[in-house]
């Protein structure tokens, strides 16, 4: 399986209730401190509103050179730019999704069986995300992705893995004998009440994880 270091620490955002200024500073600290690609996650704003945070982003990611990813809309991946696009089981065809952002932007798609690995993996993706492999509030579906699953989708594909949901400080070490290329935090780190020494204590933890297995 391909290596992509930008995997290793993934934001994936949460708006919570911060105010945009709140949000933007978070999203700086975490970049400066280690994060090594940014997910923009928006639900439930209009498409102007998640064009405007995503050129706002973006400027902070451009600036530390670090990839930003959308989160399923295409649209607004190819409005401002971005480096790419994350897509789940519910939204466009992965073979379509490729076809628009065309083979330079990277294609990141969830996956939870080996079935869909495999067919994300044929069809264009670039990774793919897996879980949620613990509890997590962003993600209302209570099924969760086993440690075994990870593994099994890891072998089955040739494109790295970056695991996803719940995924704290203090449950990181679960990933030591996995094939995963990163991990994706979202709460961890948006809701940290120190974010700089948080992410760079997650980013030491999972970079020893992956060199360990070398």
């Amino acid at each position: 399986m391909e290596k992509m270091k930008e995997l290793t620490l993934y934001l994936v955002t949460g708006r919570y209730d911060f105010s945009d200024e709140e949000f933007l500073n978070i999203i700086e600290t975490a970049c400066q401190n280690g994060i090594t690609m940014v997910q923009l996650r928006e639900k439930d704003i209009t498409t102007n509103r998640f064009y405007e945070l995503a050129v706002a982003v973006k400027q902070i990611t451009d600036y530390h050179d670090i990839p930003l990813i959308i989160n399923d809309r295409v649209d607004i991946c190819l409005a401002v730019d971005a480096a790419g696009v994350h897509i789940g089981d519910d939204e466009m065809p992965v073979k379509v999704v490729r076809s628009l952002i065309g083979n330079e932007k990277i294609l990141g798609v969830s996956a939870k069986s080996i079935e869909r690995g495999k067919k994300a993996e044929k069809d264009g993706a670039d990774y793919l995300g897996v879980g949620a492999i613990f509890p997590t509030e962003t993600k209302k579906d209570p099924d969760r992705t086993t440690i075994e699953t990870l593994n099994n989708i890891a072998e089955a594909v040739n494109i790295p893995i970056v695991a996803i949901g719940g995924i704290k400080e203090s449950n990181i070490e679960n990933f030591k004998h996995t094939a995963i290329s990163g991990v994706a935090v979202v709460s961890e780190v948006m809701l940290a009440e120190q974010v700089s020494p948080k992410v760079q204590k997650l980013k030491k933890v999972v970079e020893q994880i992956l060199e360990g297995r070398e």
